[in-house]
């Protein structure tokens, strides 16, 4: 395998590292009852939509077939790819929450 190759399976494997995280986001979000893309515009407003999380917000489970997600475990998600700023958004977002639902 020639490094050409090498740096492709690189860049594919790290893009489904990265759908995985979008759609632990996405479905933490409805599980949660919010809005996905709304959180996302709200951490980053200059961007104009997230293509990758309308494709993979297909994928997303309704929440009554949904397993829990753990608030941890998505902001340690999002902090692993960088989106600090998504993670404030959603760390906002479980100090909303009533107490009960933490």
């Amino acid at each position: 395998m020639n490094s050409k190759e090498m740096e492709q399976i690189i860049i594919e494997r790290y893009k489904q590292d990265e759908d995985t995280m979008i759609l632990v986001f996405a479905q933490w979000c409805v599980n949660h009852g919010l809005d996905a893309v709304e959180l996302y515009a709200r951490a980053y407003p200059h961007q104009v939509s997230n293509g990758r999380l309308l494709e993979v917000m297909t994928l997303t489970a309704p929440k009554e077939q949904a397993g829990d997600i753990d608030d941890d475990t998505v902001l340690q998600v999002l902090s692993l790819f960088g989106n600090e700023e998504l993670a404030f958004v959603v760390s906002e977002e479980m100090e909303r929450r009533p107490r009960k639902n933490r």
